[in-house]
C-alpha cells in the first residue's frame, strides 16, 4: 500500500471543507473546469484527469456536497512536490479560498513539511503563490524541461 491509498486530510471552515479524499471528487465537474475554462489544460481529455488524479494527492473544496474548487500535488513524499491544476470556481473567488486551500497543502499537511523543493507553472497567480514562498526560478541555467505543447 502506498501513502497514496491512505492519504486523508479534512479541513473544515463553515460552511467549506477541503478534503484529500478523493471519493468526494466531482470528476464532471474538474474535467469540465480544465477542458474548457483553464489556459493550462484546454481540451483535455477525462481519462487523462482521471489517470492524474489516481496518480497524485488531491484536494477538493467543498461548499456542502458540492465541490467548488480543487488542486492536485504530484510528489516523492520525500523531496519534491509539484502543485498543479488549481483552481476555485469563479463564483467562489474574493472568499480567501484559494489562500485556504494552499495553507491546508503547504502548512497543515505534515507529509509535505521539509521537502528541498516544491515547484508550480502559473500565467495570472504569482502574487498568490508569492505569499508561499513561491519565487521565480534560483538557477535557472540548472532547469530544463521537456515539453509537448501540442493540444489535447
Amino acid at each position: 500500500m502506498s501513502l497514496l491509498d491512505s492519504f486523508l486530510y479534512e479541513f473544515s471552515k463553515e460552511p467549506f471543507l477541503i478534503s484529500t479524499d478523493k471519493s468526494k471528487l466531482d470528476i464532471d465537474l474538474i474535467h469540465n473546469y480544465l477542458s474548457s475554462q483553464s489556459y493550462w489544460a484546454e481540451n483535455i481529455p477525462r481519462a487523462v484527469i482521471e489517470r492524474s488524479i489516481q496518480n497524485s494527492v488531491v484536494y477538493g473544496v467543498y461548499e456542502g456536497e458540492h465541490q467548488i474548487g480543487f488542486a492536485r500535488v504530484v510528489t516523492d513524499f520525500a523531496t519534491y512536490g509539484y502543485l498543479a491544476d488549481v483552481f476555485v470556481l469563479e463564483a467562489y473567488r474574493g472568499q480567501g479560498l484559494s489562500k485556504w486551500l494552499m495553507d491546508c497543502i503547504f502548512n497543515q499537511t505534515p507529509e509535505f513539511q521539509g521537502f528541498r523543493k516544491w515547484s508550480l507553472a502559473t500565467a495570472d497567480a504569482h502574487g498568490l503563490y508569492e505569499q508561499y514562498g513561491f519565487t521565480a526560478l534560483a538557477r535557472p541555467e540548472r532547469m530544463m524541461e521537456k515539453v509537448n505543447f501540442t493540444k489535447y
